[in-house]
């Protein structure tokens, strides 16, 4: 081989060596623009509207956007606050009275009656699960009227949760699975629903509204607000 052919060799094996050396440099660069993204400080808290209405409702939390929740998706995205911290929800255009919840917590509000003067907590961080390799469901019985709120697994309806009063919630982990479910208030059964495939640290919620003679099983994938700082 000539001078030039060796030189050839070389220079495509630095080359080599070099992008080598590169492509882990650019992945590693990668995880930590993920890992070091902006992240709410500690004490923030998460707050999210719930409308077991069929009317559209304009909902906005905080400094959180304005946002229209109806038809199947049931849920708000997670605004961002100030644990401890006054702020203020607004229905429709209208807000309620200041409101503050506990720093590093999750919190869903119900409208009871179709405006931000009277709005039910429900306490979110309750029984959530901390195993990454599983997904969080998180199930609202949202029929006023009805005391036997439940969820199972089609066709057989094999419980998933155990019966809840109207405004009451409840959560458990699960391997994440594809499984079509149906939701019930006494007697009287829903349509049923798919749950999608989900992935570990997935978080669903699982809501059932309508009306005892007629209730309806919804499901939402949660989600939060980007935190800007």
């Amino acid at each position: 081989m000539t001078l030039i052919g060796h030189l050839q060799v070389a220079r495509c094996a630095a080359l080599a060596l070099l992008a080598a050396a590169v492509a882990p440099a650019l992945h590693a660069e990668g995880a930590f623009s993920q890992l070091y993204a902006a992240r709410p400080p500690a004490g923030s808290s998460f707050v999210r509207v719930l409308n077991p209405g069929s009317a559209p409702l304009q909902v906005k939390i905080g400094q959180g956007p304005v946002q229209t929740i109806s038809g199947d998706a049931v849920a708000s995205s997670y605004a961002i606050v100030k644990g401890n911290t006054e702020f203020a929800v607004v229905l429709d255009g209208k807000a309620g009275a200041p409101m503050k919840v506990a720093p590093d917590s999750f919190t869903s509000l119900v409208p009871t009656s179709g405006s931000a003067a009277a709005l039910r907590a429900l306490d979110d961080s309750a029984g959530a699960t901390q195993d990454a390799l599983k997904a969080e469901l998180r199930f609202y019985n949202l029929i006023d009227g009805c005391a036997q709120g439940k969820v199972g697994i089609a066709p057989a309806g094999t419980p998933l949760f155990a019966a809840l009063a109207g405004g009451g919630s409840a959560a458990r982990a699960i391997n994440p699975v594809k499984a079509t479910l149906v939701g019930s208030c006494g007697e009287v059964s829903t349509a049923p629903l798919a749950l999608p495939a989900l992935q570990p640290g997935d978080h669903y919620s699982l809501f059932l509204t309508g009306t005892p003679a007629r209730p309806i099983l919804r499901g939402q994938r949660s989600t939060t607000d980007s935190y800007r700082p």
